[in-house]
């Protein structure tokens, strides 16, 4: 237990994340400040801000937790939450920036038409943002009973009270400052202590985990069937991301395309920067810290880790960093996922008029206490990275064929596109519902459930091109705004100022 230094770390941390956000709210004054930043973020400020929501609580905690459960097939992890931003740069960041939208929901009704597909894409949002926002608040309140002993649900509701708070305050032109600094605090805070790790392994001469420790899973549920499970997880990471509604909000605050394009190769600079460091806690965890490899405790181990190494108060003060970059990741992943769901609530599903600023907060409040509310309910049954992956497979069986085919095909129509999240949402949340559930713990129907990307995403796209191709004549409607999507800068700027 890391004790008094943790939380000095946590009380610097909300602080900073506090005073930071105040910044913000002078020049947060309209719905187009709220939503999207009166879409005026330069490429390196929305890069930093983007890794600084996209690096959750399973990138910080779960990927080191899921690497020493499952060795080197789960190194597949990392490298797919990072390529997920290059399939998203080919097919959707440029095209979704001049749709001119502020969120999936509107781009869904520009391209489409359809007020009940826009509803429909609305309600997916809302369900993809808070299975993320569920291992969010989990995170907080696992982080702070470990270095601390105090109850889990408190962590869960300072992690609430913060969020609610800077989002209300000043949407996401408020939020922006805030995850591009704690984009910068998570790299410190996980790169310093294993830098430190790796000296004092190499010092000591300890065995090489990486000979023999990486052969064989220790406690891994895809150790059944490795090869399914290792591709059903490369597909829900590399096109879930263009599904995750609190990254594309993020492209619409660019002021164009070109910008939205150079702020999606940036992102994959700095994430795969930040992820060279999770398999390395892993590593040292599979040496010094085994005692850990089950899945009630793995979700710790980047936390004890420096105390395991070094009892003593160095080990505390490196445990207290980790504890401050945890706390940075629960808060701007949080922020960023309150702010779309906030966004779609406010704009689609409280009112029926399109909502303001009052509006928005209420959607934020909503948005932030449904998904703490569940995370306090299922307790340690929640396991971060696990969570998250679920909800990768969500988006990528309903959101991402969506974008593809709506951004790539003028052949999808409205029901073509239904048929498709119908398909994709029945399919994926059935997974998710029956994985948490317990349904199956053995064999190949608990893989498939645990990793459904691999059967859920061609099922949902097969269902929007048959659903498409047997629409009635004159279905598709007009081809105007295709042409938006990849029409020339030049052109629309010409467009718009006329």
């Amino acid at each position: 237990m890391i004790g008094l230094p943790a939380v000095v770390a946590v009380l610097l941390v909300v602080g900073a994340t506090v005073v930071i956000g105040v910044y913000g709210l002078p020049v947060s004054r309209t719905t187009s400040d709220f939503l999207v930043a009166s879409r005026s973020v330069g490429p390196g400020m929305n890069a930093s801000a983007i890794c600084g929501e996209y690096l959750s609580a399973a990138s910080f905690l779960g990927v080191a937790a899921l690497v020493l459960l499952g060795g080197v097939d789960l190194l597949w992890l990392p490298i797919g939450y990072t390529a997920g931003y290059l399939v998203l740069l080919v097919l959707v960041a440029a095209p979704l920036r001049r749709s001119g939208a502020y969120t999936l929901p509107d781009f869904a009704e520009a391209r489409l038409g359809s007020p009940g597909l826009r509803r429909a894409t609305a309600a997916l949002v809302v369900v993809i943002g808070w299975l993320y926002l569920l291992p969010q608040f989990h995170g907080a309140g696992l982080t702070l009973a470990t270095v601390t002993g105090a109850p889990q649900w408190m962590g869960t509701a300072v992690l609430l009270g913060v969020v609610v708070a800077i989002v209300t305050a000043g949407g996401m032109r408020s939020i922006t400052f805030t995850q591009a600094f704690q984009y910068a605090l998570k790299l410190v805070a996980i790169t310093v202590p294993a830098l430190v790790l790796v000296g004092v392994w190499h010092h000591r001469g300890s065995p090489d985990p990486f000979t023999g420790y990486w052969a064989v899973p220790l406690a891994d549920p895809r150790q059944a069937h490795p090869l399914y499970a290792t591709y059903s997880l490369v597909l829900a990471t590399f096109v879930g991301t263009m599904g995750l509604p609190h990254v594309l909000v993020r492209f619409y605050t660019n002021p164009d395309g070109r910008a939205a394009r150079r702020t999606a190769v940036a992102v994959i600079g700095l994430l795969g920067l930040f992820y060279l460091w999770p398999p390395v806690y892993a590593a040292l965890g599979r040496v010094y810290a085994p005692q850990l490899a089950t899945p009630a405790r793995a979700d710790t181990l980047v936390l004890q880790l420096p105390v395991l190494m070094l009892p003593g108060m160095v080990g505390r003060l490196l445990g207290a960093l980790l504890t401050a970059g945890a706390f940075a990741a629960f808060l701007s992943t949080a922020s960023g996922l309150t702010v779309s769901v906030a966004g779609v609530l406010s704009q689609d599903l409280v009112t029926r008029r399109r909502g303001g600023v009052r509006e928005f907060r209420l959607g934020a409040v909503v948005a932030a206490v449904v998904p703490a509310v569940a995370a306090v309910g299922l307790g340690d049954r929640v396991s971060l990275a696990s969570a998250v992956g679920l909800a990768f497979a969500v988006a990528a069986s309903t959101l991402c064929p969506l974008l593809v085919l709506g951004i790539w095909w003028a052949g999808l129509t409205a029901r073509g596109a239904a048929a498709g999240l119908v398909v994709g949402t029945t399919t994926a949340l059935a997974a998710v519902v029956a994985t948490y559930a317990g349904v199956s713990s053995t064999g190949w129907p608990a893989v498939l459930l645990a990793e459904p990307a691999a059967w859920t995403v061609p099922i949902a796209f097969a269902a929007a091109v048959v659903g498409s191709l047997t629409s009635p004549r004159g279905a598709r409607g007009s081809t105007l705004p295709l042409l938006r999507l990849h029409a020339p800068e030049s052109l629309l700027r010409a467009d718009e100022a006329g």
